[in-house]
């Protein structure tokens, strides 16, 4: 695939070329950024301090101290009346997969490689500029194409969020992380089929191959989905062997796994397999979430996603069985998260972008306030949070040592929350990449 993919990539690179702001990437010093910052926030501490200088070199923060005046040195940026707080996270997006939800099931196949690759850079590139520096890209349906996007990004050929990615899903034929709904004799290639497994002994071996290929985590698919043709949410689908085959094989080749897992019982089994974070936890029950909590696992709620399904998939005609599901699900997932939230659960900021349109994903911050969050604990789990789940430890933080990933917004998100869903300034490792002046053209991102 060499010379393909380089081709591939030529024509990525083409494509995005024109960044927005950009800093110097390709030196080996980057030069020094003074910035002046009106409010720092911190959501790891839950600190807000005024009137900051922080100083960036080589893509790290090396200082923050009050503002004493322009250096001599160094290029300022004045940030002297704005909010920054760190890059934000989500952890449960699907932006390698490039065409998101549409009314055909089997719409995977309707697009080659390169196209979806493609398609996934210019998704990235809006993800970026909505602020979301870091994601956890979490499957998709052919194989290893999240590798490519990750590594051309990670390359500098590729303007997006550092991405951590899945490489596919281990499922069962014909279950929640499968292409359903094609047309009978329609012929799904062995690319589609990476996960798909029938043993623990499969499901070692999938995981191997998926790890060995460039995955940076795996990704189970406990119980079936939503959006999937005949898959039932609340209904097991890999056994509790199954998964912690794959668990123990990711565990052992310095990886982890992650679980979707809608269903209660799946939920359970999920946990006691070893998965860090659950994702959706639609039906959670009570043992569930002391469970999470007492092992230290984190639920990664997508609970925005409900009403724009309810509306766009009525709209657009998506399959009544996706509507159906949805309706089945939303109202319990929001009681759980804000059970979870009561009981002191960990929590991450996770959407599943590409359900909704790439660039929504701040919306979701507000569902998280309406459902029991602070807005400083809203922030901790796309910053902070997120970032231990990730095993990150160099996210999520102002604090000096840290990635230099900024997100600057005009007002002051602990009194209105949406109004992440307009940035002002986008920096992702010490590099300027977005910047607009002109918030009020924003008022398109903003939910009703």
């Amino acid at each position: 695939m060499g010379a393909a993919l380089q081709s591939l990539r030529t024509m990525i690179r083409t494509f995005l070329a024109a960044a927005v702001f950009t800093l110097s990437a390709g030196s080996a010093h980057a030069e020094t950024i003074q910035l002046h910052v009106g409010h720092l926030i911190d959501p790891g501490t839950g600190s807000v301090s005024d009137n900051r200088e922080l100083i960036i070199t080589d893509g790290k923060i090396v200082s923050d101290s009050p503002w004493r005046g322009v250096r001599a040195d160094g290029k300022l940026i004045d940030w002297s009346g704005k909010w920054v707080l760190p890059g934000l996270i989500d952890l449960h997006t699907h932006v390698a997969d490039g065409y998101g939800q549409t009314d055909d099931p089997a719409e995977p196949l309707k697009h080659s490689e390169g196209a979806t690759v493609l398609k996934g850079a210019e998704m990235a590139r809006i993800t970026l500029h909505s602020g979301f520096t870091t994601v956890r890209d979490v499957g998709v349906y052919r194989g290893l194409t999240d590798v490519s996007l990750r590594n051309a990004i990670a390359a500098g050929e590729v303007e997006g969020p550092r991405m951590i990615v899945a490489g596919g899903y281990i499922t069962i034929p014909g279950g929640g992380g499968a292409v359903t709904g094609a047309k009978p004799g329609t012929a799904i290639g062995p690319e589609f089929r990476i996960g798909e497994v029938r043993s623990p002994e499969e499901a070692r071996a999938r995981v191997k191959a998926m790890i060995d290929g460039g995955a940076d985590f795996i990704k189970l698919i406990a119980t079936g989905a939503v959006l999937a043709v005949g898959s039932e949410p609340g209904a097991l689908e890999l056994t509790p062997d199954e998964m912690k085959a794959a668990c123990d094989q990711a565990k052992a080749m310095g990886k982890y796994c992650i679980a979707h897992a809608h269903g209660a019982e799946g939920i359970k089994a999920a946990i006691r397999a070893g998965a860090r974070t659950i994702e959706h936890a639609s039906l959670v029950d009570d043992e569930g979430l002391r469970m999470a909590k007492e092992r230290g696992v984190w639920l990664d709620m997508d609970i925005y996603d409900g009403d724009l399904i309810e509306e766009v998939g009525t709209r657009e005609h998506w399959p009544a069985e996706y509507l159906q599901k949805n309706r089945d699900t939303t109202d319990f997932q929001r009681q759980g998260f804000a059970k979870a939230v009561k009981l002191g659960v960990p929590l991450t900021f996770g959407t599943d972008a590409g359900v909704y349109p790439h660039g929504y994903n701040a919306r979701q911050f507000g569902y998280m306030v309406r459902y029991g969050m602070t807005p400083m604990q809203a922030l901790a789990s796309a910053t902070s949070e997120a970032a231990k789940a990730l095993g990150r430890p160099e996210l999520g933080s102002v604090a000096p040592g840290h990635v230099a990933d900024l997100v600057v917004i005009d007002r002051d998100p602990l009194k209105d929350i949406t109004v992440l869903q307009c940035v002002a300034g986008v920096i992702q490792g010490g590099q300027l990449v977005h910047r607009d002046d002109a918030a009020a053209r924003c008022d398109r991102w903003k939910h009703p």
